[in-house]
C-alpha cells in the first residue's frame, strides 16, 4: 500500500534542488538514445543561479545527450547600456560564450547552446529589423529563431517569469497585433523560427497567426501551456478537452511544430514539487501521459520533440529522472520514431548542424 506523501507549504528554495535530486536516483533507462534537448535556460539573478557548469551537470548525468537550445530567459543577462530595444543581444552575446565554451568539449561530449532563440520585441513589426540583424551577428551562426512571451492570464497566480522582465512584459492578445504579426513575417525573411510561448487559453489566438502567416516556422513551447493552479485548480479533466480540441485545430498547421514537456511547472498544477520524497520516473510518466500520447498522436513524431525546459522543471525533479519519464511513455515507440522525438525534429527544427557523434 502506497503512503500519501507529505506536502511543504511553499515550493524548495531553488539553491536547495540539487541537493534534493542528488538524494534520489535511479537508472539510466535507454542510455545510448541519443537526444537533442532543445528547450533550456541560463540564468543568474533573483530567480537563482543556472548558468554553464549547471548545466553541464545536468546534460552530463547519464542520458546520451549530443546537443541543446538554449531559449531566452529574461534580462539578466541583457546589456546596461544603449537602445531598449538592443539590450537583449547582450544575452545572446553570453550565451554564445557557453556555446564556444562547450564546443571545446572541456564541459563534455554535448554541444551545449548549439542552438540560440533570443528576444526581439517583435511588435517593432517592420522596425525589428535592425534588432534581428544584431541578434544574428551576436549569435555568430548559432541563433536560430526569437521567442516573444505571450504567456497572459487574469489571474496573478499564473504569473509568469516574464513578470520579471520589462522588455517583455506581459501583454493580452499580442499575437493578434497587427504589427507583432509582422514581426513574426519578419522572421522567415531572416531565415528564423517563431517560439511562441502562451497559456492554453491563449491557443485559438496562436490559431488566428497561423493562418496569416504561413511562412515562418513556429514552434509552440510547453505543448501549449498547461494550468492547473489558481482558477484551474480541480478541473483537470475540463481543461484537458478544451486543450486538446485547440491542439487538433493547431495540428492542421504544417508549419507548426510542438515541444513536448514543460509538465514540470509548478503552475501546471500537480504536487510533485511540494512533497517531501521525490517522485519517481514511473509517477510522472502516469501523470503526463495524456498530454504527451495525444500530442504526438495529433501531430505526429515528425512534428514533436521532446524538452528538458531546465532549470524550471527542476522544481519537480532531477534532468536524469525527467528522461527516463519520457522513455518510459516512449518505450513502444518504433526506433524511427524515438529517433524524431528525442533528436531529428529539433535538429530540423533548429536547423543544427555538426553535432557529436551519437
Amino acid at each position: 500500500m502506497t503512503s500519501t506523501p507529505t506536502l511543504r507549504a511553499a515550493p524548495r528554495p531553488f539553491a536547495e534542488l540539487t541537493a534534493w535530486h542528488a538524494a534520489y536516483r535511479e537508472d539510466i533507462l535507454e542510455p545510448a538514445l541519443p537526444i537533442v534537448d532543445p528547450h533550456h535556460h541560463a540564468w543568474l539573478d533573483g530567480r537563482g543561479r543556472y548558468l554553464f557548469d549547471d548545466l553541464a551537470a545536468d546534460v552530463n548525468s547519464g542520458h546520451n545527450v549530443l546537443a541543446t537550445v538554449f531559449v531566452q530567459s529574461g534580462e539578466n543577462m541583457y546589456r546596461t547600456n544603449g537602445p531598449a530595444e538592443m539590450k537583449s543581444v547582450g544575452e545572446v552575446e553570453f550565451v554564445n560564450g557557453i556555446a564556444a565554451m562547450a564546443a571545446s568539449g572541456r564541459l563534455g561530449k554535448a554541444q551545449l547552446c548549439a542552438g540560440i532563440v533570443g528576444f526581439a520585441d517583435l511588435a517593432f513589426g517592420d522596425k525589428v529589423q535592425p534588432v534581428l540583424d544584431a541578434l544574428i551577428a551576436a549569435g555568430n551562426g548559432r541563433l536560430r529563431g526569437i521567442r516573444h512571451n505571450m504567456a497572459w492570464d487574469e489571474s496573478p497566480a499564473t504569473a509568469d517569469h516574464s513578470s520579471i522582465n520589462k522588455h517583455n512584459p506581459r501583454a493580452r492578445e499580442l499575437c493578434l497585433n497587427a504589427d507583432f504579426q509582422k514581426g513574426v513575417a519578419r522572421l522567415a525573411q531572416c531565415g528564423l523560427s517563431f517560439d511562441a510561448w502562451m497559456f492554453f487559453p491563449q491557443l485559438p489566438e496562436l490559431i488566428d497567426l497561423l493562418r496569416r502567416n504561413s511562412e515562418t516556422r513556429v514552434i509552440l513551447n510547453h505543448v501549449g501551456g498547461i494550468l492547473g493552479i489558481g482558477p484551474y485548480q480541480g478541473k483537470r479533466d475540463e481543461i484537458f478537452a478544451t486543450w486538446k480540441g485547440y491542439m487538433r485545430e493547431l495540428a492542421a498547421f504544417p508549419n507548426l511544430t510542438v515541444k513536448v514537456g514543460g509538465f514540470g511547472m509548478p503552475r501546471c498544477g500537480w504536487d510533485f514539487h511540494l512533497r517531501d520524497t521525490h517522485a519517481t520516473s514511473e509517477e510522472l510518466a502516469a501523470a503526463w501521459k495524456p498530454y504527451v500520447e495525444t500530442t504526438i498522436e495529433l501531430f505526429g513524431p515528425s512534428r514533436c520533440m521532446l524538452e528538458s525546459n531546465f532549470p524550471v522543471d527542476k522544481f519537480t525533479c532531477g534532468y536524469a529522472v525527467l528522461w527516463n519519464a519520457f522513455k518510459r511513455l516512449t518505450k513502444n515507440y518504433s526506433a524511427a520514431d524515438k529517433a524524431a522525438l528525442y533528436k531529428d525534429t529539433a535538429v530540423q527544427a533548429y536547423q543544427l548542424k555538426d553535432l557529436p557523434a551519437a
